[in-house]
């Protein structure tokens, strides 16, 4: 399955799973990163970690190895 860590800028997915720490997936769902939210890789930095992400009309920072626990289904775009 994939996760946010290997989507490109511009490309849009729903998230399927949030996994990882207990602390870090509480703070991703008060933050909104549900099951079913649709986001979009706005950004990566310039040598890939952290990746910006836009999630309804917030946007978050995360880093690399946080993303790779969020597993996704990709709809499209860039």
């Amino acid at each position: 399955m994939s996760t946010l860590a290997d989507l490109s800028p511009g490309q849009r997915a729903e998230v399927v799973s949030v996994s990882g720490d207990p602390a870090l997936v509480q703070r991703l769902y008060e933050f909104g990163l549900l099951e079913g939210e649709q986001v979009e890789v706005l950004a990566r930095a310039p040598l890939g970690d952290p990746i910006e992400i836009g999630l309804g009309r917030s946007r978050l920072s995360l880093r690399k190895s946080d993303a790779a626990g969020i597993a996704i289904k990709v709809l499209g775009g860039g």
